[in-house]
């Protein structure tokens, strides 16, 4: 005779069961602050409470499955304020040292849920158990100022223009230019790999052996950024490779290789330090009412740990402002349970005229980093690195741009050209 299964009671985990704004997190606790905007079709505490169940323990219907110890796994929305709603997840519902479980989690499928027509994930606050599983940066600012003995100043560097299309001799030539004119760093773009004009390991022994003489002719450390983004093994291997040539920096970009792959990259623990480019962000981050903020981008990737990485200008080509820049620098530099700085990068658009005003924004603690403006100097590649470290100079001294132009030509012509 067959035996039936005990009927189960439903459970009464609705979406609006997971909103209680009396609850008060615990510090283990992981918070996520979300923007949610409805489409007319449920009440915003229903929304909240929908992106607390999907991301946690809940789903669309009461379920026979649920047990009692699974409803204290649950996320809470514990507060509402407009628009803005503050989740807490217990954090036995995470792998620690997982990054990809937790963005799996806290920013899966809840951006796909009807009835909620804008979301966005603004920011993570993580419990000191779930941050320190991970590694952070191996060098951090400190270490990066060490390899280049560059104590205090900004630091100036440049991306070889064009990204694409110059063959091994001639980007090793762009990059010994721009070390020789005064840049510290020379780095790949994103989309340079290892195409067939510009094979990865002959760039990598002809760009460092420009590096090589560079420091011998000016007497100062340089550093070039190759870029080994590719999938996870031949990424170990070229990095390898990059060491095995006396390169002390990788980069990676973080985005389109996931943060599983940068995990792996930075595990492997290879001594390099990693700079992180953030290609890609802006499919989410660029709308402010929908996605995920560069801020938590910046936030995780600190804790996986990039010693370096882009975070906007709040001037140049970008769109980001400077509140938002400064909230993504305050992400990489804030105290967090020990975990290293993260030297922050500003890159896309600049020349030597915006250096003052990045210096006012940034501090000391950046890297200014220029392509075209540096190699779109009407004196070439040289000029621009020089007009570059002539604008930090003038800086340094507290001499205004224009005045400091005037006995130095490559800023001269910079300033001309650009303003």
């Amino acid at each position: 005779m067959k035996v039936r299964a005990p009927k189960l009671a439903r459970g009464s985990m609705k979406y609006i069961d997971f909103v209680n704004q009396g609850y008060e997190p615990g510090s283990g606790d992981l918070i996520c602050e979300f923007l949610v905007e409805t489409d007319g079709t449920m009440s915003l505490e229903e929304a909240a409470g929908a992106v607390a169940a999907e991301s946690s323990v809940g789903t669309w219907t009461e379920l026979t499955t649920v047990r009692a110890y699974v409803e204290k796994l649950h996320a809470t929305v514990f507060e509402i304020s407009g628009n803005r709603v503050k989740i807490a997840y217990p954090p036995e519902l995470f792998e620690p040292g997982n990054m990809a479980n937790i963005m799996s989690s806290v920013a899966g499928n809840v951006f796909g849920l009807k009835g909620i027509s804008n979301l966005r994930l603004d920011e993570i606050h993580y419990p000191k158990d779930i941050a320190t599983s991970f590694p952070g940066p191996a060098f951090g600012i400190e270490g990066v100022r060490r390899i280049l003995k560059v104590p205090k100043r900004p630091l100036v560097g440049t991306i070889i223009k064009p990204k694409l299309g110059l063959v091994t001799k001639d980007h090793a030539e762009v990059a010994y230019e721009a070390w020789a004119g005064g840049c510290d760093i020379v780095k790949d773009d994103e989309n340079l790999s290892s195409q067939s004009f510009n094979k990865f390991e002959e760039r990598v022994k002809q760009t460092l052996r420009a590096r090589d003489k560079a420091e011998k002719e000016t007497g100062e450390r340089k550093v070039y950024l190759v870029n080994v983004t590719a999938e996870s093994r031949e990424m170990i291997r070229r990095a390898k490779l990059v060491k095995e040539n006396g390169g002390e920096y990788v980069m990676i970009d973080i985005i389109t290789c996931g943060n599983s792959g940068f995990q792996t990259l930075r595990e492997e623990d290879l001594g390099l330090a990693i700079h992180a480019h953030r290609a890609g962000h802006g499919a989410f981050t660029l709308n402010p009412k929908h996605g995920i903020s560069m801020k938590v981008i910046a936030t995780n990737t600190r804790l996986i740990g990039a010693d370096q990485l882009h975070v906007g200008t709040a001037d140049g080509k970008m769109k980001e402002g400077r509140e938002e820049v400064l909230a993504n620098v305050h992400a990489l530099k804030a105290d967090m349970y020990g975990i290293g700085q993260v030297m922050p990068v500003a890159s896309g658009g600049l020349h030597p005229g915006m250096v003052p005003d990045l210096v006012e924004i940034f501090g000391n603690d950046v890297v200014i980093q220029a392509g075209g403006g540096v190699h779109g100097h009407p004196d070439g590649s040289f000029a621009g690195a020089t007009a570059m470290r002539q604008a930090l100079q003038a800086v340094e001294e507290g001499v205004s741009l224009e005045e400091y132009a005037k006995s130095h030509e490559e800023l001269r012509k910079a300033l001309e050209y650009w303003r």
